[in-house]
């Protein structure tokens, strides 16, 4: 058979559960598993059991396919710590006996099984969606120790590494002298909404809200938000949205800081049309960050048509190029004098918005993510 025209079976793992917005790598799974099976082959996510990161309330119904991708609950210990662990070994442990061409893992930690289906002759690729290690709530432990072997051994054993920054491609290369691809994340062209939801539930109205979406976890940088956002002159609200993440302490102390301003609103995490009206309707969208590995919220940010504010680490700049405001990373008066920027020239706050949308749907493209992709798995 011509190897261009080939079907595999294809194994993915390390996401939480999809489909879901539990973070970037469940809408990265999501992604590439449902364009894959669209252009006829097969794949089998291999979920976790247990409750959404956010809270049970957000649990999706216990499914055995989506869009015809085939989903396998497997075991998961549902603790702090333990349920990458627990999840990952079994579903390695399932890949390793199925019947599959490519074993594709996502993320460090879930990584540290690689070698299991390797040695059972499976064809391994590594997705290295960012240096966990460094995530703040990984800087020590069991957890640390375990990401850490989790990137040696996805060095040691994959047959290809998949790597979304240059920074990460320099790392592995100099760490391990590790070869890796660059294939960056996608995004899709939403439908931009009107204010509606936001409207009744929040008393949100366009362009009367600077927003952060993500994790409420240290690294995104948002106690920075918080303390400059407070100093900027503005009858403008800062929205606040998402769920905690193993942080409930991290959330607490968020919010304490931010009671003394009454226009800093936390939504809680939400999905759905919510989402894409918050999105729709931001006047500018901040993403403060000390560490990402590809920021999809980002890539969906400037797909909706928003002016961006982002810190300067490499992961932001590569993504924006020169179509987004750019502060020092973690100087908190740079980014009050730019958010202050952001009220005092609406001018330039449109320009951003005018070339967002078209820049960034024409540099990230799912379909040629998954061209790509596909081709690491044939290689």
């Amino acid at each position: 058979m011509d190897k261009r025209n080939e079907k595999l079976k294809i194994a993915m793992l390390g996401h939480k559960r999809i489909p879901s917005r539990e973070g970037g790598i469940e809408i990265v799974v999501e992604e590439l598993a449902t364009r894959m099976v669209a252009k006829g082959h097969c794949v089998t996510c291999y979920n976790r059991r247990g409750h959404h990161v956010s809270g049970a309330e957000f649990d999706g119904k216990n499914i055995t396919e989506y869009k015809g991708v085939k989903i396998k609950s497997v075991f998961t210990i549902e603790k702090k710590g333990f349920a990458a662990v627990t999840s990952s070994f079994v579903a390695s442990l399932h890949a390793a006996f199925g019947k599959y061409d490519v074993v594709h893992i996502h993320a460090e930690g879930p990584a540290f099984f690689s070698w299991l289906p390797k040695l059972f002759g499976k064809r391994v690729v590594v997705t290295i969606h960012g240096i966990d290690w460094k995530r703040e709530k990984w800087k020590s432990g069991f957890g640390s120790k375990f990401i850490h072997q989790g990137e040696k051994n996805a060095a040691k054993y994959a047959d290809e590494i998949i790597i979304l920054s240059k920074g990460v491609h320099e790392y592995f290369k100099t760490t391990y002298g590790r070869e890796t691809i660059f294939i960056p994340n996608g995004v899709n062209r939403p439908e931009v909404r009107e204010a509606d939801f936001i409207t009744k539930r929040f008393d949100l109205h366009k362009n009367e809200y600077f927003l952060f979406l993500g994790r409420l976890v240290p690294e995104k940088g948002i106690r920075y938000l918080i303390e400059a956002f407070k100093e900027v002159k503005t009858d403008k609200k800062l929205v606040i949205v998402g769920g905690a993440s193993d942080t409930d302490e991290f959330t607490k102390e968020l919010k304490s800081l931010a009671e003394s301003d009454q226009r800093i609103v936390f939504t809680g995490f939400v999905q759905g049309e919510t989402l894409d009206e918050l999105y729709s309707n931001a006047y500018v969208y901040v993403l403060p960050s000390d560490l990402e590995g590809m920021p999809l919220s980002l890539l969906e940010a400037m797909s909706y048509g928003n002016c961006c504010v982002v810190s300067d680490i490499a992961e932001c700049e590569e993504v924006v190029e020169d179509k987004a405001i750019v502060f020092k990373k973690s100087n908190i008066e740079d980014l009050r004098k730019k958010l202050q920027g952001c009220c005092s020239d609406g001018r330039s706050v449109i320009d951003y918005k005018e070339t967002a949308a078209n820049f960034i749907c024409q540099k990230y493209d799912w379909d040629k993510v998954v061209e790509k992709t596909l081709k690491v798995y044939k290689r």
